[in-house]
């Protein structure tokens, strides 16, 4: 299998069903392994591996449980009840699945911080360059959906008193104080707020939603379409799973990362029961044509409650996002120099420009681009398709092709050689189907005159 053979200890342990031991004679814990992100901290001003597995499980709920939620129920009304039912419950198991991979594949490679050096490890100096570029752009695209979220949430709240770009730059604000700790557990505090701010909202609207229902039951139970239109509609779920791009910067700051599949179990449990529930409850009771987000078919007492519930997620959520950008590229810069863990000034000046940076851009592309949704449609197909989904099954390909007596290896384990296989193709499809869905509906759109001016009010 081609790619760059990393550079570390041989890996001893079991056959990849478990978590893997890294040289027990030596009593070493991978998280303190020389070639370790961080490395050892003990005598550093600023220290990172500081995160609990529960924290870690928390951060990722904040991450990933956000707005994209709210665009379900019309991706039932789209397809039907069961079919998108199904498809939120597989897509969850088949997320659960992935995670599990990427978790092994990081604590087999401690110096993996980010999906730039999982890149390089596959694919050399070119994937690296890919996939951490790839990796800010989506970033800094999520980061602009929430955003414009929040533009939207303030602007239901205020009765649109005030211009939707002021709205945007006001969020923007409170993202970008979100965003600036240079340690994940310095937002363990908003982390945990904004965890609470989206499962309160989801309830709350679920309440609304039977205490003043629309059209209760006028659902549909399966819908026959055409491909794109099915596809557009499903992009909702499956992107809704897709903070996996963020998992290998989390798990580089737990004090163990040994126990990130329990924050990664806790995260797609929880997760794939509450998109469910959102979903056919709000579905049922709004009926055909419940809006996207779904929060705006309320009515407007429930609705304004809802958004107000929510705004806190959507800043938080946002500000993980620009963190992730601006933590790749400043690891990049000074992996293994003082200014990682002492307080320096080069250090704290870059930091503070980077963070600037990522929120500025955050925020002329969400107001200043009439087609920044389907730019994030666009980098959600070409990256998060194959961060949730199909690198992972490239990861245990090429781990296995290296460790485990290559192209033998694969074939000792066909179970897992074929999912890892369907895996990959997997990714490959929905880049591919997500593409061609977002450019034909941006044609669409622009064709009949749809696309918004920018910096509108």
């Amino acid at each position: 299998m081609a790619g760059h053979t990393p550079s570390q200890k041989k890996i001893e342990g079991s056959d990849y069903n478990g978590v893997v031991r890294v040289d027990q004679e030596e009593g070493l814990h991978s998280s303190a392994l020389p070639n370790d992100v961080f490395g050892r901290e003990d005598d550093h001003e600023i220290k990172y591996k500081t995160l609990s597995w529960p924290l870690t499980a928390v951060l990722m709920i904040t991450e990933i449980i956000s707005n994209g939620m709210l665009s379900l129920p019309s991706s039932l009304d789209a397809v039907g009840l069961v079919p998108g039912v199904i498809v939120i419950a597989f897509l969850g198991a088949f997320a659960t699945f992935t995670a599990w991979l990427l978790v092994e594949f990081k604590l087999r490679h401690p110096e993996v911080h980010n999906m730039g050096d999982a890149g390089n490890i596959l694919f050399g100096p070119v994937g690296r360059e890919i996939l951490s570029a790839g990796t800010v752009i989506f970033a800094v695209c999520s980061a602009g959906s929430q955003i414009l979220a929040g533009q939207l949430a303030l602007t239901v709240l205020s009765d649109a008193k005030l211009c939707a770009t002021a709205f945007s730059g006001i969020f923007t604000v409170a993202v970008a104080i979100c965003s600036f700790p240079r340690v994940l557990h310095d937002l363990s505090l908003v982390w945990i707020i904004g965890g609470i701010s989206i499962i309160s909202a989801g309830i709350v609207a679920m309440v609304g939603a039977g205490a003043v229902p629309v059209d209760p039951g006028n659902i549909v139970i399966a819908r026959s379409s055409d491909f794109t239109s099915a596809f557009i509609s499903l992009t909702n779920p499956v992107f809704a799973y897709a903070g996996h791009f963020v998992f290998f910067i989390f798990i580089s700051e737990m004090r163990n990362p040994k126990d990130a599949m329990k924050a990664a179990w806790t995260l797609q449990i929880v997760a794939t029961s509450f998109y469910i529930a959102f979903a056919v409850v709000t579905y049922w009771y709004i009926g055909k044509g419940v809006s996207s987000p779904s929060l705006l078919s309320l009515s407007t007492l429930w609705s304004k409650i809802s958004f107000g519930l929510a705004i806190p997620n959507f800043f938080i959520a946002g500000s993980l996002n620009l963190h992730t950008a601006a933590k790749l590229v400043f690891v990049r810069l000074f992996r293994q120099s003082r200014h990682i863990h002492s307080h320096t000034f080069t250090g704290w000046g870059v930091w503070t420009l980077l963070v600037l940076l990522v929120n500025t851009v955050a925020f002329l592309f969400a107001v200043g681009i009439p087609i920044f949704n389907y730019l994030v449609g666009i980098a959600a197909s070409m990256f998060a398709a194959w961060y949730a989904y199909g690198l992972a099954g490239a990861f245990w390909l090429h781990d296995t092709y290296h460790y485990r007596g290559g192209y033998s290896g694969w074939f000792k384990r066909p179970i897992m050689f074929t999912l890892n296989i369907f895996t990959v193709l997997a990714g490959g499809f929905i880049c591919i189907g997500g593409l061609y869905a977002t450019i034909y509906s941006l044609r669409e759109a622009a064709n009949a005159g749809e696309l918004p001016p920018p910096f509108q009010c």
